[in-house]
């Protein structure tokens, strides 16, 4: 049985755009360094997952189109770049701290922008919708995930 997530990126570092135009329109999750984040991706997700792609930290964030997951958890590279701004010096090629899956764009959709989400009662437990929640992967109920492609095919 497939499970659902909504994933943030900001659009500056990696937005949908980017994923359409990656080779095999896929890329790895990477730069995720919040704990529960990356036990999502270590622990839950598995090829075939939905993912709603979030854009936020933008003018209008939102779902700005519908991706999957297409690979096990594996190491983050950018933990061991020196150069990267997610570089950990905690962090060793044989004990690795952070993870990430590779994601495969489904379609690129028009944006759902946050707003209009808060505005629908169907969508009020989403985690995104919760005051205060940060994280940038949250698991997305089956209901939610109905709710979310309805609303993206109107």
């Amino acid at each position: 049985m497939p499970q659902y997530w909504l994933m943030k990126s900001e659009p500056d570092e990696v937005s949908i755009d980017d994923l359409a135009r990656a080779q095999g329109k896929r890329l790895p999750w990477f730069g995720v360094r919040n704990y529960q984040a990356r036990n999502y991706m270590r622990d839950q997700m598995r090829i075939g997952d939905g993912v709603l792609f979030y854009h936020s930290s933008c003018a209008e964030p939102g779902v700005a189109g519908i991706a999957s997951v297409c690979s096990a958890a594996y190491a983050d590279a950018t933990q061991f770049d020196r150069k990267s701004k997610y570089f950990d010096p905690k962090s060793t090629p044989e004990a690795p701290r952070w993870m990430n899956v590779d994601v495969k764009l489904v379609k690129k959709t028009r944006l759902l922008p946050l707003t209009e989400m808060r505005d629908r009662p169907d969508l009020s437990s989403m985690w995104v919708l919760r005051k205060g929640n940060r994280l940038s992967i949250t698991p997305v109920t089956a209901d939610e995930w109905r709710a979310v492609t309805r609303l993206l095919e109107a």
